[in-house]
């Protein structure tokens, strides 16, 4: 089956980003020629391919051409240099938990000649964009296996439960008791972070559902723990310093808390992104335990 190659580009880029105007502001068309594109492409393959809406998702049929369109331009572009031959750059999307884009996981991009697209999700729930086809490589954590990936273990993100001064002396006067957990506000990135609800389960042997504050980012959730607005789970790079100086104090664990993370890859496109992931490796190395 030959498909046409401004038609793909046009499906990755409505599925990037979820509208055919920024896609074709992306591509430097207009949004009917995008329209046109996708339309045809749907009527070759004789199924829909993109969900309209606010934001445009793929349907499994187009996710699974996105990714194929994906695959062929890495190997394409290996091929090209392997034979002295000049490429464009590629597009390379990306699924990284919030708290390795803060903390280490950049500079391992540095020097590749290729246009990141990075999505930010939780590590237990990054593989799920590589089993629909939508990124070409993810962090992940470590239970979660995807099939037809390379599953490469990086290491351990240590964490620290940290808070104000203040705010410890307000919600844990007499220390971090079950009930005093059950009344202190937890910080959480999305409601998807199960950080500080799997520390509490480690710590009191059971599971509570204390008040909730959502800060979407590293920083901002580091913040909102510096200045008084609920306990978290702060990285060790980041808490570490301010835990120095006192901004921050450590709540008592019974143990150390620590979130494996593994970096997968799929098969079919692990060569073309062993560089990339030799320099995951290497990054990973000098910052997670």
């Amino acid at each position: 089956m030959h498909l046409d190659p401004a038609q793909l580009s046009a499906l990755a880029a409505v599925i990037t980003t979820g509208s055919f105007e920024l896609a074709a502001a992306q591509l430097g068309v207009t949004p009917s020629a995008i329209s046109q594109r996708i339309k045809a492409l749907e009527n070759r393959i004789g199924a829909v391919l993109i969900q309209r809406g606010a934001p445009c998702i793929a349907t499994p049929e187009g996710a699974r051409l996105a990714r194929h369109a994906a695959d062929v331009a890495l190997l394409e572009r290996q091929l090209a240099a392997e034979i002295g031959q000049e490429t464009e750059p590629v597009r390379l999307r990306i699924a990284v938990n919030a708290d390795s884009l803060a903390t280490w996981f950049l500079p391992a991009l540095q020097g590749f000649e290729y246009l990141f697209d990075i999505v930010v999700d939780d590590q237990t729930h990054s593989a799920d964009w590589l089993r629909r086809g939508e990124v070409v490589a993810a962090i992940t954590d470590h239970t979660a296996r995807v099939q037809g990936c390379e599953a490469i273990p990086l290491g351990s993100m240590r964490y620290h439960a940290s808070c104000s001064p203040a705010f410890r002396a307000r919600y844990f006067p007499t220390g971090v008791t079950a009930d005093a957990l059950a009344r202190a506000p937890i910080l959480q990135f999305n409601e998807k972070d199960r950080l500080q609800h799997e520390w509490i389960e480690t710590n009191v042997g059971r599971p509570l559902t204390p008040p909730v504050v959502r800060i979407p980012t590293a920083q901002g959730f580091l913040e909102a723990a510096r200045l008084g607005l609920g306990w978290g789970m702060n990285p060790a790079s980041l808490a570490s310093p301010l835990l120095a100086t006192g901004d921050l104090v450590e709540l008592p664990s019974k143990t150390p808390f620590a979130t494996p993370l593994v970096w997968q890859v799929r098969h079919l496109t692990a060569t073309p992104l062993a560089p990339l992931t030799k320099a995951i490796r290497r990054a990973a190395a000098q910052s997670l335990a």
